[in-house]
C-alpha cells in the first residue's frame, strides 16, 4: 500500500526551492508586508526555519534599523535582543529593512516544543547543521525568530502586523489552513493585498487552504468560520518542502525493495496522482518483465 499525495508531480530542487522562497519575501518585504506560511508542526516548520536562517546568514548585509524592535512584549526572541528601542508608527516607512533583521515569527506552540526537541536532538543532526553550528551559528535559535507562546500574545501579535506597515514572516499552523492559528491571520491579512500567503505543502480537497491555492489568483474568496473573505493578498506555491515524496520517490520506493511487491494499492491522493503513478509503475513493470495487481480503491471504498 503506497500514498499518492505527489504521484503526479516532481518537487522542486532545494536550490529552485530556496531562490523562489528568498523571492517571494523579497517581493512581500517591497509591498511592506507579511508573508503567511502555514505549516504543520513536524518536519515542515523546522525545514523552513533552518532555510530561512541560511538566507540571513548569506546576505551579510548591515543595517542600523531594527524590525524587530515594537514587537508586543509578550512574545519571546529566538535568542538575543531584548530592550531595543521601540520605533514611532511614522517611523515605519522610512526605516531600513533588511534581511538580517526581518522578524521570523513562530506562533505555533505545538511547532515551538517540536522545534525545541529538534535542539536537543542537536548531536544527531547531519554534517551539514553540525557544521553550522561550529561557525556559531543557530540553525534553530536565531536571533530573528521570535516565538509566540500564549493565546494573548498571539491575538496581540495579529493586530500589530495588520496595524503597522512592518514587514515579517509568520509561520503557523495547520498546513491547510482548516484550523489553528493561521485562520486568524487570514481573516486578518487575506483581503489586503500588501501580504502574501506562501503553501509550502500539499492542500487538501475541500480545506480552505486548497480553495485559497486555486482561486486567490483569480480574485475568488474562501470561507473562514462560516464568513467569506476575498482573496486580495498575493499567493505562491514552492514544491519541495513537503514531507511526502515526490513521484520519482515513490517510483523509487517500489522498484528499490529487494523484492518488487507483486500487489499495489495506491492511496491517499487525488484521483490523477494516483492514476498518473499507476501508470508509471505498469511501465516499469512490464518493462522489467514482472507481474503487477495494480488496485487503486476509489475515494468512498473502506474495504480492500
Amino acid at each position: 500500500m503506497i500514498e499518492s499525495t505527489y504521484g503526479d508531480r516532481l518537487h522542486e530542487n532545494r536550490r529552485t526551492r530556496r531562490q523562489r522562497l528568498e523571492g517571494v519575501i523579497e517581493q512581500a518585504l517591497a509591498n511592506n508586508g507579511t508573508v503567511l506560511i502555514p505549516a504543520f508542526s513536524i518536519g515542515r516548520t523546522q525545514e523552513l526555519l533552518y532555510e530561512l536562517e541560511d538566507i540571513i546568514h548569506s546576505k551579510k548585509l548591515h543595517s542600523t534599523g531594527d524590525v524587530q524592535a515594537g514587537f508586543p512584549s509578550h512574545s519571546r526572541r529566538g535568542a538575543r535582543g531584548e530592550g531595543k528601542r521601540v520605533p514611532r508608527a511614522q517611523d515605519q516607512a522610512t526605516q531600513t529593512i533588511n534581511w538580517p533583521a526581518l522578524p521570523i515569527i513562530l506562533d505555533s506552540p505545538l511547532a515551538s516544543r517540536f522545534t525545541q526537541v529538534y535542539r536537543e536532538l542537536k548531536p544527531f543532526w547531519d554534517n551539514e547543521a553540525l557544521q553550522r553550528v561550529k561557525q556559531g551559528r543557530n540553525p534553530l535559535a536565531f536571533e530573528q525568530l521570535i516565538t509566540v507562546d500564549s493565546h494573548q500574545a498571539h491575538l496581540a501579535m495579529v493586530r500589530h502586523l495588520a496595524a503597522t506597515a512592518r514587514p515579517a514572516i509568520v509561520i503557523a499552523g495547520n498546513g491547510m489552513c482548516s484550523s489553528g492559528r493561521i485562520v486568524n491571520y487570514l481573516k486578518t491579512m487575506l483581503q489586503d493585498p500588501r501580504h502574501d500567503v506562501l503553501f509550502v505543502g500539499y492542500q487538501a480537497q475541500g480545506t480552505p487552504g486548497r480553495a485559497i491555492q486555486s482561486y486567490g489568483s483569480r480574485g475568488g474568496y474562501v470561507e473562514l468560520d462560516g464568513q467569506r473573505y476575498d482573496i486580495r493578498a498575493q499567493i505562491h506555491t514552492i514544491g519541495g518542502y513537503s514531507a511526502h515524496a515526490d513521484q520519482q520517490g515513490l517510483l523509487r520506493f517500489v522498484t528499490g525493495m529487494r523484492r518488487w511487491p507483486e500487489q499495489v494499492r495506491i492511496v491517499h491522493g487525488d484521483a490523477s496522482a494516483k492514476r498518473e503513478l499507476g501508470e508509471r509503475l505498469q511501465v516499469l513493470y512490464k518493462t522489467a518483465k514482472r507481474g503487477l495487481d495494480l488496485q487503486i480503491p476509489s475515494a468512498h471504498q473502506r474495504r480492500y
